[in-house]
């Protein structure tokens, strides 16, 4: 049922559509002049792919996405971080389960255990490919993989989460690999 404010702004604009109506007449113009302004509607930012980065892609994280995706439903379960850790746990990129119960602290849990390094990225749409992103809010947070298509943890989505983003994390290894490439192009 319509909360009683939508309904109070409903019975506005009728009443105003109806003043304008009486105003037109009274002045002689036709009733054909009237224009009923219509309510704008959400426009989605169109899907961005992930910036190039100087990073090496990951096997092992690109098999998680694999595994992510295969997985996925169209509509989140509420389960995110179980979907995660089972796709990190089923492509080996982690050696035990990770024992975090909420979303929002997975990132921690993955610097200190598993040796994943924070990105200093701010916009989710810039991650990398097989990035981690961890996201705040309230309740339990959300984490998903970035992909090349979007995003995936226990539903895959073209647009990352709304919630306030804590950061983006990537495997030791698609670090180690970018530095040995700096360290090739000074020689």
């Amino acid at each position: 049922a319509p909360c009683r404010a939508h309904k109070m702004n409903i019975l506005e604009q009728v009443f105003r559509y109806i003043l304008t109506i009486l105003i037109l007449v009274g002045a002689g113009l036709p009733l054909a002049s009237v224009a009923v302004a219509k309510p704008k509607k959400y426009r989605p930012s169109p899907h961005r792919a992930p910036l190039k980065v100087s990073l090496k892609y990951d096997s092992r994280m690109q098999a998680a996405t694999r595994i992510a995706n295969a997985k996925a439903r169209r509509h989140s379960q509420r389960r995110c971080w179980r979907a995660v850790k089972n796709a990190l746990l089923q492509a080996k990129v982690v050696s035990s389960r990770p024992t975090t119960r909420y979303a929002k602290q997975a990132g921690h849990e993955l610097e200190s255990k598993y040796a994943f390094k924070k990105l200093k990225i701010r916009n989710p749409n810039q991650a990398p490919l097989g990035a981690i992103l961890v996201y705040g809010g309230h309740g339990a947070g959300h984490v998903e993989i970035r992909t090349q298509k979007g995003f995936v943890s226990d539903f895959a989505n073209k647009r990352p989460s709304r919630r306030p983003l804590l950061g983006v994390y990537v495997t030791s290894k698609m670090l180690a690999s970018s530095r040995d490439k700096a360290a090739n192009r000074r020689l």
